[in-house]
């Protein structure tokens, strides 16, 4: 097929794919779940985290839980920065940009998923604002703030998302340019109840030696984010993707929760047998 052509029938197929995404009653209905869940909270009766999930853009539930913590304590910070945000399409952070007026920074070190990213977002216009900013980066901990500051952002900000299968904990830890009040990040449920962190390799590349070697417990994960002021307000359903929320934010709305409670998944149960072949190996428990 004819280069061209084949481009085009692509993006007209991508186009199709997502449109349902962009109906004025998908913006309309979550606009309406977002105050109802106001007025719940002003009647002392919120759902359970759990029950919020959807999908709208995130590759998971994400996009539900989400709505659901900044219903609770506000949108006044309406900024996010996403580390491993591929093309920011099917993001945690997309459905917040296109329907409730968003902003902020895609983080990837693939240039083919940037450039991607930054063709799709001028072709979809956010109706309030101008596109998000991409950044071309191999995201390590030496350099994350320098590549946060430089693209214009620094101080409070309202999520920071964190998914690169490899140094999440280690970036994490380093970040310092941005305060955020929620912080969504992958941790490796295969290490299960273990309070360990695979040691910071800043050229490690998935799979690395073996494809479950990387990454940190979600104790390990929970401990550094009580270490920075948050607590762990829940988890998507297969229970690796972390969601943190600053002290003195809802607290009483969005109560701690144990890590135990939120691997109830089975498939976060089967992945602990995977541990057994590497559990010998190196690591550090913080």
């Amino acid at each position: 097929m004819i280069p061209i052509i084949k481009n085009f029938l692509k993006d007209k197929f991508l186009i199709l794919k997502l449109r349902p995404r962009f109906s004025p009653a998908v913006g309309i209905s979550q606009r309406a779940l977002f105050h109802q869940y106001q007025q719940m909270k002003e009647n002392g009766n919120v759902p359970a985290f759990a029950e919020t999930g959807f999908r709208v853009f995130s590759q998971f539930e994400e996009d539900g839980k989400l709505l659901f913590i900044f219903a609770l304590i506000g949108m006044d910070k309406k900024v996010f920065i996403e580390i491993g945000s591929d093309d920011g399409v099917n993001s945690n952070s997309a459905n917040l940009f296109f329907n409730f007026g968003w902003n902020g920074l895609f983080i990837d070190g693939n240039p083919d998923a940037v450039k991607r990213g930054r063709k799709f977002y001028s072709r979809y216009p956010h109706p309030w604002s101008y596109p998000p900013s991409f950044s071309c980066s191999m995201v390590r901990r030496e350099n994350i703030n320098e590549i946060i500051t430089s693209a214009g952002f620094s101080g409070e900000v309202g999520l920071l998302s964190i998914d690169i299968d490899g140094n999440d904990y280690w970036v994490w830890d380093a970040i310092t340019a941005v305060q955020p009040r929620v912080v969504l990040i992958e941790t490796h449920n295969e290490f299960g109840l273990e309070n360990i962190v695979v040691p910071y390799d800043k050229d490690y590349f998935f799979p690395g030696k073996h494809p479950v070697y990387h990454g940190a417990s979600p104790v390990a994960m929970t401990k550094l984010a009580k270490s920075k002021g948050y607590r762990l307000v829940g988890a998507n359903d297969l229970g690796f993707n972390f969601f943190f929320v600053k002290n003195g934010f809802a607290d009483d709305l969005l109560p701690e929760v144990t890590v135990e409670s939120v691997l109830q998944h089975p498939s976060a149960k089967a992945a602990y047998a995977k541990f057994d072949e590497i559990k010998d190996w190196e690591y550090i428990r913080p």
